[in-house]
């Protein structure tokens, strides 16, 4: 199920989601977002809207400092937040010894992360991404697109999306972290 989108361009990180909710054959278009801001983070999530409720309602980002790096700040004070989050949700599985939780991409000081089931942090070489069903798709298009407008980009990876992958649906929706002044 989904289609989650994202682009860092100049210190600022936008996210855009569809709006299915898909199991097995069935599909739902849901009222609740796929993308939302938490603190000075902005989050969009495929998996399970589970897992993402808990990111935007039971997640509390710990402390950021100054001048702390991003990637260091999401890999060692955010993920583990994160499984403690999930655990204590109820929605963090064990499987072959292994914790695992979901997928979702990350926005934060100009940055765009992706974390994995394993909680694995990466962090591209582009500066856009693409998670869920139609991440090819969204990439493809991204990718094409790479001289126009970030929001035109985005819309264009979740129409190719959409167009492509039955489990993508809109209504489209965005979320924005504006670069600091």
């Amino acid at each position: 199920m989904t289609c989650i989108v994202g682009i860092a361009h100049a210190g600022t990180v936008i996210l855009g989601a569809d709006s299915a909710g898909v199991g097995g054959l069935d599909k739902r278009i849901r009222r609740d977002r796929k993308v939302f801001k938490n603190g000075e983070l902005i989050f969009g999530f495929t998996s399970s809207f589970r897992m993402g409720q808990l990111l935007q309602f039971a997640l509390s980002p710990p402390a950021i400092t100054e001048g702390q790096d991003p990637y260091a700040y999401v890999v060692k004070a955010l993920v583990p937040a994160i499984r403690d989050t999930l655990k204590g949700g109820g929605w963090a599985s064990t499987v072959n010894g292994r914790e695992e939780g979901g997928v979702f991409l990350v926005g934060f000081r100009g940055c765009l992360f992706s974390i994995h089931s394993d909680f694995q942090v990466g962090e591209s070489t582009e500066s856009f991404e693409a998670v869920g069903c139609g991440d090819a798709y969204a990439m493809g298009a991204m990718h094409a697109l790479t001289d126009a407008d970030p929001m035109v980009r985005l819309q264009a990876g979740l129409d190719a999306a959409a167009t492509f992958s039955a489990g993508v649906s809109g209504p489209f929706h965005f979320v924005e972290l504006p670069a600091k002044a």
